[in-house]
């Protein structure tokens, strides 16, 4: 594996620096940097700038909007995207429905649904999860019974992010009871504002309702809303879940996590005259995580290097979850440290925009512990680090 970028390649290394500094909002990377909420607005309104760069689908076919940039061009952006902080397209429709919808739907729904996914004129969320079902996805209840030319939908969805902002949902749902339970699942699109849809909020330990639950009772969902044939989505649900893995990993943002991690170390009384970065125990702690950032990021490579000669990414997506989401929850034990009875009080609105009251401290140690708490989740959404395991032991390992 060569590792070392070209002169072509490092020119672009060099676009993507200049673009960031120059398009890159000043007063949402004002919010990035002190650990302020971002809205709605906020993604959109970056989105559409990149939108407008033509950047931001690096991963569609060129035919359908992509960029056409070659695996090390992809590598190379998304790298500095997270190093300067700044955020990637929300992954729901970009990097979820999107490529089941170019890769599976008909002409007609290409037409209609991508390019105001590409625009972002349109926010999805996901419908995968059930109250009984989640890390054993196959199971879910979550009905559609064909009626005419509609599907009659009842059931709940469960931990649907940001699913209060949706225009759509892409749901698996169960279309018929009587096969094995991967068999009889398909994969439906469902507009929010249709009549027996109901969000409820479920609030999380940092007072935000990130997720949500959504209820459907006898909602009438068109048939043409149906990707692919009926009773084949947990073929295309599986195409989606590598894309979902694979992203996970957030290799750059781990690493501009750490560079700030080091930085704040650096200037932190450790009570004894020095800084944290003297304190044998924390710096053990943290040259463990820089080396294991540094072998999850020469994982990716070794993905890129393979998809570059033109071989498909496989399970190797689920060794990038574990890993990337274990190392993501040490960077955030390890602020926790740094905080200390900082990150104690809670006091969340000093964590929006145009708080005027007296801090904490810093916005990226006050919140260290509402960060530290939410991020649980990463080892288990996407397919929970478990159920990871067992796709290694019998995809890699062949055990």
């Amino acid at each position: 594996m060569n590792a070392d970028f070209t002169a072509e390649e490092l020119e672009f290394q060099k676009e993507v620096r200049q673009f960031l500094e120059a398009e890159f909002p000043k007063d949402i990377k004002h919010k990035v940097d002190n650990g302020i909420r971002l809205e709605k607005d906020d993604y959109v309104r970056w989105q559409k700038i990149l939108y407008k760069k033509g950047w931001v689908a690096p991963n569609w076919p060129v035919e359908y909007g992509g960029t056409g940039w070659n695996p090390t061009q992809k590598y190379i952006f998304a790298m500095e995207m997270g190093l300067y902080g700044a955020m990637e397209p929300v992954a729901f429709g970009m990097k979820m429905v999107a490529p089941v919808i170019y890769s599976f739907g008909n002409e007609e729904q290409k037409k209609r649904f991508l390019p105001d996914i590409l625009a972002s004129n349109v926010w999805w969320c996901q419908g995968y999860s059930e109250p009984n079902a989640g890390s054993d996805l196959a199971s879910l209840k979550t009905t559609a019974v064909r009626d005419g030319d509609h599907y009659i939908v009842n059931g709940t969805k469960t931990w649907t992010t940001l699913g209060q902002h949706a225009d759509w949902i892409f749901c698996l749902v169960r279309t018929d009871s009587t096969v094995k339970k991967q068999e009889g699942i398909s994969f439906l699109l469902i507009d929010m504002k249709t009549p027996g849809i109901k969000v409820s909020p479920i609030v999380l330990l940092d007072g935000e309702p990130e997720v949500n639950e959504v209820h459907f009772d006898n909602v009438r969902v068109p048939a043409e809303n149906l990707i692919g044939e009926e009773n084949k989505g947990w073929t295309y649900a599986k195409v989606l879940l590598t894309h979902e893995r694979t992203n996970i990993a957030q290799v750059p943002n781990s690493k501009l996590k750490l560079r700030k991690l080091h930085n704040l170390a650096a200037n932190t009384p450790d009570g004894n005259g020095g800084t944290l970065l003297d304190d044998p125990v924390f710096a053990r702690k943290l040259a463990e995580v820089d080396i294991q950032v540094l072998a999850l990021e020469f994982a990716e490579l070794r993905t890129l290097a393979a998809v570059s000669v033109g071989k498909a990414p496989g399970p190797e997506s689920s060794i990038l979850k574990i890993v990337g989401t274990e190392a993501t929850q040490f960077i955030d034990e390890l602020y926790m440290e740094v905080a200390a009875y900082h990150c104690m009080p809670h006091v969340p609105e000093q964590f929006t925009e145009g708080f005027e009251g007296e801090r904490v401290a810093k916005g990226t140690l006050a919140s260290s512990a509402n960060v530290y708490f939410n991020n649980r989740k990463k080892s288990i959404y996407g397919g929970s680090n478990e159920v990871q395991k067992n796709i290694i032991s019998k995809a890699v390992l062949g055990l």
